[in-house]
């Protein structure tokens, strides 16, 4: 069982919610609507996708890194590489 399997339909939620963003900044721009007025879109689609990446990541470190820190040993240090490694990716 994943960490995030406890609040899955709130991800999901969120998820769609950033979809129907990406789906409106397209329109935007097939009606060739104003740059800045599609910028503001694409920052509130990002933001909404950095919330989803933040909870997913909250959700790894506090079950799935601290479950293999408990176990502790080479699963426990491939753990929190894994973790080091997706922060660094979503900080970039």
């Amino acid at each position: 069982m994943h960490g995030y399997s406890d609040h899955k339909n709130e991800l999901l939620k969120r998820l769609r919610r950033a979809e129907g963003q990406v789906r409106g900044i397209h329109r935007m721009i097939e009606e060739d609507t104003y740059c800045i007025d599609v910028l503001t879109q694409v920052s509130a689609a990002t933001k909404a996708l950095e919330r989803v990446a933040l909870e997913l990541l909250d959700d790894h470190l506090s079950h799935c890194v601290a479950e293999a820190a408990r176990e502790g040993g080479e699963v426990a240090d491939e753990k929190l590489k894994e973790a080091s490694a997706a922060i660094a990716r979503l900080v970039r």
